[in-house]
């Protein structure tokens, strides 16, 4: 199963939409966020942050370099530069029996790095609920 939401995730990397994004993501998903305490949980939540992130790094030169997969995980490393400077972190995604992901958790370095995410996801998700 990890092979096929892998496939998909990919696509949806390459050709972000809410409706392949809403089509991969369990009802109950809980949306982990290097720059939130509190986890995000239901899939109105998560598509919103990932939504987000997805503009936010949309010209970056975003990039996975290493996938690792497991029966019900994936742990996706990624790179990318945003204004100049370098990011690195993880997507770890859980999902069930049925290939929906139930937890995405994003870790994020260095600390340049989480202090721009912050900021620029705060401001795109200021913008997507006004």
């Amino acid at each position: 199963m990890s092979n096929q939401l892998l496939a998909k995730w990919h696509a949806y990397m390459e050709n972000p939409s809410a409706d392949a994004l809403s089509e991969m993501l369990h009802d109950n998903v809980t949306f982990i966020s290097p720059v939130v305490f509190t986890p995000q949980k239901g899939k109105e939540l998560a598509m919103k942050y990932l939504l987000s992130a997805g503009i936010v790094f949309k010209d970056t030169k975003f990039e996975y370099v290493h996938e690792i997969e497991s029966e019900n995980r994936m742990i996706l490393e990624f790179e990318a530069e945003m204004d100049g400077k370098y990011v690195n972190g993880v997507d770890i995604v859980d999902f069930d029996d049925d290939g929906l992901i139930t937890q995405f958790k994003v870790m994020v370095r260095p600390l340049q790095a989480v202090n721009m995410l912050w900021q620029q996801m705060g401001a795109q998700l200021e913008q997507a609920s006004a």
